[in-house]
């Protein structure tokens, strides 16, 4: 059984989706921790109701990015924690942590990487007038999303789209297409070509 963490800053709907495939028998993991930087987060809560541990913290408490990270790498080392898995995580992972996971962090982004990197990828898409955006799951390195990317599926954006509908069909997508890629790399290690070319 792998051990994973899920990193979370916001309402923590991808971890739940994480959380019901696992209940399912469908993800053969057990998630051992929540880091999350926002107190308030309802992503708490949902791992409060699921019994999962939470690592809870303020950045502004530490020192340094470096300082935070020391504490949160010992304590996946403590779990044996194989994945580390970004599920609306608002901060860039820094050096303390790739150094300790390089290669086992991976990140979902609500847009066609290398489009709309950063926050509010949806704002960015709508903006732009974009006729299309997607998903991308992608390995983590130390730019903003410019990690190796594993897959995309792509999302047409409708000409009275709202921010709110496209926030729905991007979540419907991310909610089935994280838990398949995570279940490929817990257990296979990689994810199929034939993955890579259904959702690329």
């Amino acid at each position: 059984m792998k051990k994973i963490a899920v990193f979370a800053s916001g309402s923590g709907s991808n971890f739940q989706a994480i959380v019901d495939v696992i209940q399912a028998g469908m993800l053969p993991a057990e998630i051992s921790l929540l880091v999350c930087d926002q107190p308030g987060a309802f992503a708490i809560e949902r791992a409060k109701a699921n019994e999962v541990p939470c690592f809870i913290f303020k950045a502004k408490d530490f020192p340094s990015k470096a300082d935070y990270e020391k504490e949160i790498a010992a304590l996946l080392q403590d779990l044996n924690v194989d994945l580390i898995v970004l599920a609306g995580y608002m901060r860039l992972i820094g050096s303390t942590l790739l150094k300790v996971y390089e290669g086992r962090i991976v990140n979902i982004h609500p847009s066609m990487l290398p489009e709309f990197p950063g926050k509010d990828a949806i704002g960015q898409a709508l903006a732009a007038k974009a006729k299309w955006t997607g998903v991308t799951i992608h390995f983590v390195d130390e730019g903003m999303d410019t990690g190796p990317i594993i897959v995309q599926e792509r999302i047409r954006i409708a000409e009275n789209e709202t921010r709110e509908s496209l926030q729905k069909k991007i979540q419907t997508i991310e909610h089935k297409l994280y838990p398949s890629i995570l279940h490929m790399l817990l257990t296979q290690g990689e994810v199929t070509n034939e993955e890579k070319a259904r959702t690329y």
